[in-house]
């Protein structure tokens, strides 16, 4: 199934009349925030740093119309006609999972004031700014002000969302992202998970044997870097014509649709690995996009379901591909095309290592896959302090810093290897952290039912053939939209519920080897 397709219902009933009347609001909503998201793009990429304040008026009044749009009182009275018919809404189909969608979409909206829907667009647009000036600078207390602003927004809009029965304030901001999400849900994923990571991270570091780290050490001209990763992109699927990829300070994936997808990565001179690895992270979620129903663009139908299955788009293209044997087998030869004799002298099997070095680092986006989990687990734990109150945000640097000493072992040197690093908190996405590490799971549950679907998947990356993969997640993952929930969309995909031990056993078959331990 295409981008241009989109899964027909299974019965043949009949839709009210209200529903075409209700897509039509929704999609012109949709056109106000896809607005939105191509100058947010704009504004990490192209826009000039003399542009941010009347940037973000425009991000405000985009998000104040889209937000008036979306709770008018008709999408609800429309909401409420489709939902009275019953056979509809029993009915299998996209329609009638619209509308279910639709209506979470439209209780939610409508529990948020017109106010902090603009002031919460205004200060996030002006925080990031000041984040990247901060985080060049190493200095916390320059976006000290504009934290406690957006720490003080999100308590406001937990407080407006509801505080679930028997939950605390996280929970409210965590489904936004993740439906369904919680933090006592997170800390049971997260508690055995942390105990055998600890396990194979202090075994890796006791083994007999470690990879050479020697070609991520190599300098390699950025240009050559950037054509080199323009290739692995577009040779895994990401479609150029509907998409692009350019350069900030944190990568990202971003656009207005699915024929409108816009990527950024970021290139270091000494390491390859660095701009491959998050090139093809992006473009994972970039595929992703492309991959929602063209037809449906605009509906819950033509959205991706949460950003738990975003990450495990990526996740899986970065690691269970972009780590793997198999890829570099297809990728080594092609490196002395981009950069020729500096690329000589590397082996195989020194190339394979090289991708897979297991470090306690300071960067979530540089970190292994073994400490990577981790790093979502400090800024998850933190997060739940500053929303809870049981954290001032002008102590943030001290808490972090204590964690990282606990959990991995380090001494944080500066706040742009610490609490500056990531940009999540000046956009104001609080509740967002723990999708990385759900989606990390994801991913190798999904990737084990695509090895099981097609004998000898892998062996075809060797060959540069990622065409089969892609289109098994385009039809199996990415065509559903948000008709099904995560946890259904899981359970439909593999079979099972989501669990931690596809993670681990791909994790541990392949370090273990190579650490010989």
């Amino acid at each position: 199934m295409t981008s241009a397709t989109l899964q027909s219902s299974t019965t043949s009933v009949k839709t009210p009349k209200a529903y075409q009347a209700l897509i039509e609001r929704v999609r012109d909503a949709h056109l106000l925030g896809a607005t939105g998201g191509i100058l947010s793009w704009d504004q990490e990429t192209m826009m000039p740093a003399g542009g941010v304040e009347l940037r973000s008026q425009q991000l405000a009044i985009l998000a104040r119309l889209q937000h008036q749009m979306s709770t008018d009182p008709k999408v609800g009275e429309f909401i409420s006609q489709c939902e009275a018919d019953r056979a509809f809404m029993a009915s299998d189909s996209v329609e009638s999972a619209n509308i279910v969608e639709l209506r979470r979409d439209f209780d939610q909206a409508t529990k948020l004031p017109e106010r902090l829907i603009s002031e919460f667009a205004e200060v996030s647009s002006k925080a990031q700014h000041e984040w990247a000036t901060a985080r060049k600078a190493s200095d916390f207390k320059m976006f000290l002000p504009w934290l406690e602003k957006l720490v003080a927004l999100n308590r406001e809009k937990a407080a407006c969302l509801g505080i679930p029965s028997g939950g605390e304030p996280w929970d409210a901001l965590a489904d936004t992202y993740e439906p369904g999400c919680t933090a006592a849900s997170v800390t049971k994923v997260f508690t055995p998970l942390r105990a055998r990571l600890v396990k194979l991270l202090g075994d890796l570091m006791g083994g007999s044997r470690r990879p050479s780290n020697r070609f991520n050490e190599l300098a390699l001209p950025i240009e050559a870097q950037a054509k080199f990763v323009r290739m692995v992109v577009e040779s895994i699927g990401f479609d150029f014509q509907r998409g692009r990829l350019d350069s900030s300070t944190h990568p990202f994936c971003g656009g207005s649709h699915c024929n409108d997808v816009r990527m950024t990565t970021r290139y270091s001179e000494t390491c390859l690995n660095d701009a491959l690895g998050s090139s093809m992270h992006e473009a994972g979620h970039g595929m992703y996009e492309q991959g929602l129903p063209s037809r449906a663009i605009g509906t819950p139908a033509g959205t991706a379901v949460s950003l738990g299955i975003h990450e495990s788009q990526s996740r899986l293209w970065e690691n269970q591909v972009g780590r793997g044997l198999p890829f570099w087998k297809w990728c080594t030869p092609k490196l002395e095309n981009f950069f020729g004799k500096s690329s000589d002298g590397f082996s195989l099997d020194e190339l394979y290592g090289a991708a897979n070095i297991v470090e306690p680092g300071f960067i979530r986006v540089d970190a292994d896959e073994a400490t990577y989990n981790m790093h979502v687990m400090v800024r998850f734990e933190i997060e739940r302090l500053l929303i809870a109150g049981s954290l001032a945000p002008k102590d943030l640097p001290g808490e972090w810093n204590r964690r990282y000493k606990e959990y991995l072992g380090l001494t944080v040197p500066d706040d742009r290897r610490g609490c500056l690093q990531d940009v999540h908190w000046s956009m104001g996405a609080f509740g967002y952290f723990p999708t990385y590490t759900l989606g990390t799971l994801y991913s190798a549950q999904f990737f084990d039912a695509a090895k099981k679907a097609m004998p000898g998947l892998e062996d075809g990356f060797a060959k540069g053939d990622f065409v089969p993969l892609r289109e098994w997640l385009n039809r199996e993952v990415h065509s559903h939209g948000r008709r099904f929930l995560p946890e259904e969309l899981c359970k439909r995909v593999t079979g099972s519920p989501l669990s931690s031990e596809h993670y681990l056993n791909y994790l541990e078959g392949k370090l273990r080897p190579l650490y010989n331990c």
